[in-house]
């Protein structure tokens, strides 16, 4: 492969069905004497999920599909379908939703033990750390459950659709960059991105 060149990562379910997994854009290697700007998205793969309500609930069934209003459901880059939240709110992206607001609770929990300065509890702190912590493993590892097929809950048309999803922000992300940030449209220098994998981009923003 060339320097720069995306391809997309093979996901194998354990003991299962291949899947198309996250982007990856092959690093430009060498050294940067300019900044580096890494832009990361925040719980990707929870956003997604909840974003477009992808869960067992609901999933439709291709051939169940023409029943259905073109209004209350979305497809998916993989061309599975799933009913929209208006219609009817999937369990994971409900759990997700709570996994995450306490997730931001914690976190703002230890953003105010720590500007108590002098009088901050170092161990109030280590606490609210563990807890947001286990938190973000919790809702990145729903995703991950419903591609292991030797699992309880598997459901390879939601984590291809998670995935998939994921390429096309990451693509997207990366063409908007590099045709943005242009000296065609004003700036010192072109953008340039150089890797990328799955959740962050990173770009060169020469001085």
């Amino acid at each position: 492969r060339g320097l720069g060149d995306v391809y997309k990562r093979q996901r194998k379910a354990v003991d299962g069905e291949k899947y198309e997994g996250a982007t990856v854009i092959e690093p430009i290697k060498g050294f940067y004497p300019d900044p580096i700007a890494t832009l990361d998205f925040a719980s990707l793969y929870p956003s997604i999920m909840m974003a477009h309500n992808l869960c067992y609930t609901t999933l439709v069934r291709r051939s169940d599909v023409t029943k259905l209003p073109a209004t209350s459901y979305g497809k998916s880059p993989t061309g599975d379908v799933f009913v929209k939240a208006e219609t009817c709110k999937g369990i994971l992206p409900q759990i997700l939703e709570e996994l995450l607001g306490a997730r931001k609770k914690a976190k703002a929990d230890m953003k105010a033990e720590k500007a108590k300065g002098a009088e901050m509890d170092a161990l109030k702190y280590a606490v609210y750390d563990g807890r947001q912590l286990a938190l973000k493993v919790s809702a990145n590892s729903v995703y991950g459950f419903t591609g292991a097929q030797v699992g309880q809950l598997p459901c390879l048309e939601i984590s291809s659709s998670v995935t998939g999803y994921g390429r096309e922000m990451i693509e997207s992300t990366k063409k908007q960059v590099e045709e943005h940030y242009t000296v065609e449209n004003g700036y010192e220098h072109d953008a340039q991105v150089v890797y990328g994998d799955t959740l962050t981009l990173t770009l060169t923003l020469t001085l």
